[in-house]
């Protein structure tokens, strides 16, 4: 989707790592994807972190985004992987 655009666009791909010593250690900033109950596999920007809790703030950077504005934080348990990478799509 467009949820990432300008950043991302629908049809790019990106190189994830899910060594979880990297996982683990997500960062304010990155990007990550992840599972959520209702809408599904999700690749969305690091907001916050609350550590206690083990929760993340998740945001995209498109107005539209479906993100921790609507559903609230995601379990940190809930993270498939790290982006390190992003591969334009084809023109």
């Amino acid at each position: 989707g467009e949820s990432l655009s300008p950043l991302f666009h629908e049809g790019d791909y990106v190189l994830i790592t899910t060594i979880p010593f990297v996982v683990k250690r997500v960062k304010s900033g990155d990007t990550i994807l992840f599972r959520h109950p209702i809408y599904g596999t999700l690749i969305k920007q690091v907001e916050g972190i609350d550590a206690a809790l083990g929760t993340l703030s998740v945001i995209g950077t498109h107005p539209d985004s479906v993100d921790s504005r609507r559903f609230g934080p995601i379990r940190q348990q809930d993270v498939i992987g790290k982006v390190l990478w992003r591969i334009p799509r084809p023109a």
